[in-house]
């Protein structure tokens, strides 16, 4: 029973909305159709969780990502 958990900033995407609905069901599908298709995971007992993360509570590099984005730009 495979569980699956994608954390992506919230302004992700190509209008700096998030991924629309129908983005984030192909994720979902997949995802999933990877893991059957390598590992042979059944996609009936497959769960994949998509979390939308703020900016302000997403680091790398010991600094918050807005700050990190405008150092390596």
């Amino acid at each position: 029973m495979p569980y699956v958990n994608i954390k992506i900033t919230k302004e992700g995407g190509p209008d700096g909305n998030g991924p629309t609905t129908d983005e984030k069901a192909e994720v979902i599908a997949g995802v999933t159709e990877l893991l059957s298709r390598v590992l042979n995971k059944k996609p009936s007992t497959t769960f994949v969780v998509i979390d939308e993360v703020a900016l302000e509570d997403w680091g790398i590099g010991g600094m918050p990502v807005i700050q990190y984005r405008q150092q390596v730009s």
